[in-house]
């Protein structure tokens, strides 16, 4: 997911600042490791990046490296494979990586990152389960790098357009949130329905954006959840695969949300959020966009602009200026919802209310 850097950069394609005026302004310079389907999504959209660029790869597939270097430029000494990226450590021409592979690989990844002195980007879920997150997170502290996960949603304008909103007491006291997540998903081979690699299904996917989405349009961390796991083919959702799970919260202040994630129904991606004095409304809440959406008072008319540039942009500020964003997205936000999840799970297993504490 790059793009030319060309017009952004001037002098050396690895120089990591570009002149505005008399100020020298940093440029966050990024290796993107998992070369997949929204691995090139990210790297087009930091073409438009003016704050963060693409330089390194990191990839087990030899010809994937070979056309992503001729694609963006990218000079063999910033190429690796998942054998040798340690060597990372010693060029100085990457400052962070961005970890974009599947689920069960994040943990040890990110540690290796980590341990190598550079800035840890990690897509979501960040980990397995609440231990694989909290591991993150003390590798990260211990070396003095950053960790965070790929929340693009937490900086959409039409997403946080509604949380000044709930702020500023426009939409009242917050009682209910309805989150619905889910898709069709098709190749049943695919790593997404191999529980070794993505630690579950439908909620380890599509389904963490009700989790997270619950929590940032209510203003709160859930307390307690219920959970209902449907399965209707056990061909393709296999033993730890969940296929739709319906789910519940509830929060401190008595507000109570009820959710759905799935892997078998489409046209699932709507928020709404309800509070005494009025309404809010997404739909599409979480796709790639425009986001659309409205309130009791009219339409949510934010402009597009693609996410993934957005958050690349973003997230170079937070590393090298210490930027705080509006809504965090950092490795302790990545693990409370790993909590969540693993809450909603025993709560499948078990059929009783469970508590949750995500305490940091």
């Amino acid at each position: 997911m790059a793009f030319p850097f060309a017009h952004h950069l001037q002098g050396s394609s690895l120089s990591k600042n570009i002149t505005v005026g008399a100020n020298r302004e940093e440029v966050l310079r990024v290796a993107i490791m998992g070369l997949g389907s929204y691995g090139t999504r990210v790297a087009e959209a930091m073409q438009d990046s003016t704050r963060s660029k693409l330089v390194g790869v990191i990839s087990g597939t030899p010809s994937k490296i070979k056309d992503w270097q001729g694609k963006y430029g990218i000079p063999e000494k910033n190429c690796y494979n998942y054998e040798n990226f340690d060597q990372i450590k010693d060029n100085p021409d990457i400052d962070a990586v961005y970890i974009i592979t599947p689920n069960s690989l994040h943990k040890d990844q990110a540690i290796r990152v980590a341990n190598a002195g550079k800035h840890v980007i990690c897509e979501k879920p960040m980990a397995l389960n609440e231990k694989e997150g909290r591991e993150m997170v003390q590798a990260c502290k211990k070396n003095n790098v950053k960790l965070l996960v790929g929340y693009r949603m937490r900086l959409e304008p039409n997403t946080l357009e509604i949380v000044r909103m709930r702020e500023e007491d426009e939409l009242g006291k917050i009682m209910f949130f309805q989150g619905l997540s889910g898709f069709r998903i098709g190749d049943p081979n695919q790593w997404r329905l191999d529980k070794d690699l993505a630690g579950g299904g439908a909620m380890m996917d599509i389904g963490i954006y009700s989790v997270n989405g619950a929590r940032y349009m209510v203003g709160e961390d859930p307390i307690w959840v219920t959970a209902q796991e449907t399965k209707t083919d056990p061909e393709k959702f296999k033993e730890g695969v969940d296929e739709t799970i319906q789910f519940q919260f509830g929060f401190p202040s008595g507000a109570v949300a009820s959710c759905l994630s799935t892997y078998n129904m489409s046209h699932l991606d709507r928020f709404f959020l309800n509070g005494q004095k009025g309404f809010a409304e997404l739909q599409p809440a979480t796709g790639y966009g425009p986001i659309k959406g409205r309130t009791h008072k009219g339409p949510l008319e934010k402009p597009h602009v693609t996410h993934q540039t957005v958050q690349m942009d973003e997230m170079s500020d937070m590393i090298l200026k210490g930027k705080e964003p509006k809504l965090p997205l950092d490795g302790v936000e990545g693990t409370k919802d790993l909590i969540i999840i693993d809450a909603i799970y025993k709560a499948v297993a078990s059929g009783r209310k469970e508590k949750i504490d995500v305490t940091f």
